[in-house]
């Protein structure tokens, strides 16, 4: 029921931007952690960034200084800028909600569909 849709992936060329948003839908009473992965080909997913409800971020050392996590509680969206891009950046990009859809109910993290980023040299 509770959906996460990305937007903004695409291709662009070492030392771009894009701007990835993620908006989650549907039964929502709270979404505490939200966050960004990542999976290359041939590879584990990892975590990108992360940022919690009040805030907090934290990010992995190959993005650090390069990327910036933000959210708007109020369109329940979670962002990615990513500048300075890298052709190590290539990856398809997920977004994840940890999401409370009831009050007496603990919350589930869900993912989105993901959005393919390609960077080349």
């Amino acid at each position: 029921q509770v959906q996460l849709m990305e937007s903004g992936g695409g291709l662009v060329q070492a030392g771009g931007s894009l701007r990835l948003s993620c908006a989650a839908s549907g039964t929502i009473v709270s979404i505490g952690v939200m966050g960004w992965y990542r999976q290359a080909p041939g590879k584990q997913r990892e975590s990108v960034a992360v940022i919690t409800s009040s805030y907090s971020t934290n990010y992995a050392d190959s993005v650090k200084g390069r990327f910036t996590i933000s959210r708007d509680n109020a369109k329940n969206t979670v962002y990615l800028e990513m500048d300075r891009l890298k052709p190590e950046d290539t990856a398809v990009y997920y977004c994840n909600a940890d999401v409370r859809k009831s009050w007496a109910s603990r919350s589930s993290y869900y993912w989105g569909q993901g959005t393919q980023v390609t960077v080349s040299s």
